[in-house]
Order: structure tokens, then C-alpha cells, then sequence
């Protein structure tokens, strides 16, 4: 009887570590960053966005599209519940407010800390302006944890969520406390993207702020 139940554990044991040896592992969250950096030049996806302020106000909900080709070229577009446009030219940064008919314009070396978009679309900027580590495996994503080496990119920290070498969920924490998560749905990697997408030109009567 002791050797039958000794030959069972035995095989239960070896039936375990078999399946262990045999699960694929999965790529940490820096290493499918990296992955993505390298092999994706353009891309488009659609987004969700959820602002939460640190008081525990009411969160805001918007929603849009967001399309790039690296390096410096991206289209972030709010389309719900309202309107804005920011657009990266490889040269400059535009911001439009529909409502507001206002444009805003800076280097696109600034954007950094003024748009989700340009941490993905840049020329590896997030290895550049930021100190990165890898993150806890949570909600089924491999995290990077990503610090500013500067004080001037508008946030305290970011997190970027990765599966299959692209990303899927990023928080940022704003230097007032704020957070904002960012969920990507449909991500299209290396898509045709039209050039045309990247081109601003102010509506006609526009109040123009900055350079």
C-alpha cells in the first residue's frame, strides 16, 4: 500500500513539473515593450480614457482614436464627449479645441508631457526621458513601472500595460495627484496609415497660442 501511494506521488509530481516545463512563458513587460518599440513603425487603435482627480471627484469619460508613425508622427483624436485634436508633425505639436476654436502650438520636443500619444509614438523617448523597470504581472498584462528623469514631463509616474508585445492599458499620474488610464482596443500594428493624418493647418479664424 506505502509503495502504491509513494509510486502515485511520484508520478503526480512528474505529470506537474512536465506541464510546468512544457507552459510557454511569457515575455516581461520590458521585454514586449522593447519588442513593440522595435518591430512597430506605424500603427491606429481606439481608446478610452478615464480622468479620476485625487479628491475623488465624479471620473471623466472620453473617447477617440489615436493613429502614429514613428518616429514624432501621431493623431489623437477626442471624439466623445467632446471634441480636441492633437496632432504631432515630426516637427511641432498642435492642439485644437473645436469648442473653444483654439490652437495651441509647441516643439514637438515638449510634447512629452503633454500627450499619451507621443510616449508611444516617439523615437524610443520613454527609454530617453524616463528610468524604467518592470511591473507585477496583474489583470492578465506584463506592466512597465516608468519614473521621468526630468521634472519638467508634466507627470510623477507611468505604467504601460503590454500582451502580446503591444499596449494595452497605460496610467499616468500627473503631478497634482491626477490619474488617467487609457484603455486600447483593436490595436492595428504597422498599419497604412494616411501621411495626411499628421498634417494641421488652423482653421481660418482661430486664436493661435504659442510658437
Amino acid at each position: 500500500m506505502f509503495q502504491s501511494r509513494l509510486r502515485h506521488c511520484c508520478l503526480m509530481t512528474i505529470a506537474t513539473l512536465a506541464m510546468v516545463c512544457a507552459a510557454p512563458s511569457v515575455a516581461s513587460g520590458l521585454d514586449q515593450m522593447r519588442a513593440f518599440l522595435d518591430a512597430t513603425r506605424s500603427g491606429r487603435t481606439t481608446f478610452t480614457q478615464t480622468v479620476t482627480a485625487r479628491a475623488g471627484r465624479t471620473p471623466q469619460v472620453s473617447s477617440g482614436s489615436f493613429a502614429f508613425s514613428r518616429p514624432g508622427k501621431f493623431r489623437w483624436s477626442y471624439e466623445k464627449p467632446f471634441a480636441q485634436l492633437i496632432v504631432g508633425d515630426g516637427d511641432k505639436l498642435w492642439i485644437y479645441d473645436k469648442d473653444l476654436n483654439q490652437v495651441i502650438v509647441k516643439k514637438l520636443g515638449q510634447a512629452l508631457g503633454s500627450s499619451p500619444a507621443a510616449l508611444l509614438a516617439g523615437d524610443n523617448a520613454l527609454e530617453k526621458s524616463f528610468t524604467l523597470t518592470g511591473g507585477i504581472s496583474s489583470d492578465g498584462l506584463e506592466w512597465v513601472n516608468a519614473k521621468p528623469k526630468t521634472g519638467d514631463t508634466g507627470f510623477q509616474e507611468v505604467r504601460i500595460g503590454f500582451a502580446e508585445n503591444l499596449p494595452k492599458r497605460m496610467e499616468l499620474v500627473d503631478n497634482f495627484g491626477q490619474v488617467t488610464q487609457l484603455e486600447f482596443a483593436a490595436f492595428e500594428r504597422n498599419a497604412a496609415v494616411d501621411p495626411g493624418l499628421f498634417r494641421f493647418t488652423p482653421p481660418r479664424g482661430a486664436d493661435i497660442v504659442g510658437e
